[in-house]
């Protein structure tokens, strides 16, 4: 019991002090409001510019995931030293026979499609258009890119093998070429070559970040179709089988191309590889960075408030003086005097950061609804909340410790004399 005394004798001087501190603030409520207007503008800046970081972030990163985090991208490219930097691009470019075997050496990818982009001209009757994007692709693409058919079929492994002149379009295509609104069967020219039309694919989902949406006049065609005729440039698409084992993955079809394209140790890759998962790292760690340094600019106003709170509370000391004489007359102690003005610059800051909050929630409802913004997943998280909040009582404290100080220092005698 004797243990407790201590601290239930702590307990009841906190109780009392913000008790008195709540009868200060209400008793002087427009000096209050006013001393704690640097604190509000202050949390209601940090909130509202860390919501709409959030916001924007969260885009991004929605950005990414419907692009595909476990991506591996892989194109041909020359090395920019050694004497292979000046290889032809008939040796250089990538070829479907570079790529056979690859899932038996590459048990982390999980599919895999070669891409070979072209562009033409595309016509059928009266109607044409003069540029369009036609783009050989595997089966598999269908599985990683994940765009649902509107109408139709996928290509099968037939069309691949046999390369077969059929197509798919998008329905941009179709409009323009003035087709049936059911296609699938009709016959359209491509680079004057007949194709079959096999299905209607989704347009590309638009993207700010990754340029998607810009592309919506597509023709695909079956890689094998492509490659015979045209003889694109090509590259290729992996993906690992979760993104957990993405490196792995890149480990396998690093060793695998360059055992393919003949490379001796030492020497230099003759291509490259783009991983999404890396990107989106980076991408967290700037935005890390972007949000903590916004944080910390927007702070100084909190900095700001904090003067008004110990200029305030100096002037309290100032006007409190006899009574603070009076509390020490009657065995008032320094501690207990200290610690109630400390709590009443607390309690200030803490109203302050309530008032701040709720206008920073404004602010990021007005944020939200701004068309094209893109901040309409803007909020304010829990962190932030308690970052605020938190900031504002150790402003509290440290603004408020002098005027504490000074008013637990007051000779009582003195201060009984104070008019």
């Amino acid at each position: 019991m004797l243990i407790f005394r201590p601290l239930l004798g702590l307990l009841r001087l906190l109780i009392q002090g913000v008790y008195l501190a709540l009868s200060q603030i209400w008793a002087n409520k427009a000096r209050s409001v006013l001393t704690t207007i640097g604190i509000i503008i202050g949390v209601a800046s940090v909130t509202a510019v860390i919501a709409a970081l959030t916001g924007l972030k969260a885009n991004v990163l929605s950005e990414f995931e419907s692009f595909g985090t476990n991506k591996i991208f892989i194109a041909p490219e020359r090395p920019r030293e050694g004497p292979l930097r000046h290889i032809s691009w008939h040796k250089l470019r990538f070829t479907p026979e570079l790529f056979e075997g690859l899932h038996q050496h590459c048990p982390s990818v999980d599919q895999f499609t070669l891409m070979a982009p072209t562009g033409g001209a595309a016509h059928a009757g009266d109607y044409s258009i003069e540029s369009v994007q036609i783009t050989g692709i595997n089966p598999s693409w269908h599985n990683i890119e994940n765009r649902p058919l509107v109408e139709g079929r996928p290509f099968s492994v037939i069309d691949e093998q046999q390369g077969w002149q059929v197509c798919i379009i998008t329905p941009e295509v179709r409009d323009k070429l003035r087709l049936d609104r059911e296609c699938v069967g009709q016959n359209i020219y491509v680079s004057d070559r007949s194709f079959r039309i096999v299905g209607v694919i989704e347009p590309q989902a638009s993207s700010a970040m990754f340029g998607g949406g810009g592309a919506n006049s597509e023709i695909m065609v079956p890689f094998n179709t492509a490659w015979k005729i045209w003889k694109p440039y090509v590259f290729a698409i992996a993906t690992s089988k979760s993104p957990e084992v993405s490196d792995e993955a890149q480990a396998e079809l690093m060793f695998f191309l360059r055992q393919a394209r003949r490379l001796k140790p030492g020497q230099p890759n003759t291509f490259v590889m783009h991983v999404m998962e890396q990107y989106l790292k980076q991408f967290n760690q700037l935005a890390m960075a972007i949000t903590l340094i916004a944080g910390g600019i927007v702070s100084i106003s909190l900095l700001v408030g904090g003067v008004g709170i110990m200029n305030i509370m100096l002037v309290s000391v100032s006007e409190r003086t006899r009574e603070i004489g009076l509390r020490k007359a009657v065995g008032a102690r320094p501690f207990a005097i200290m610690l109630q003005f400390l709590i009443e610059a607390v309690m200030l800051c803490f109203f302050g950061g309530l008032l701040g909050l709720f206008f920073g929630e404004m602010l990021t409802s007005l944020m939200a609804s701004i068309p094209q913004a893109k901040l309409e997943k803007a909020f304010i998280p829990g962190w932030a909340v308690g970052l605020s909040f938190g900031f504002a009582a150790l402003v509290g404290v440290f603004f408020g410790m002098f005027p504490a100080i000074k008013a637990a220092r007051l000779d009582p005698i003195e201060a009984l004399r104070h008019e």
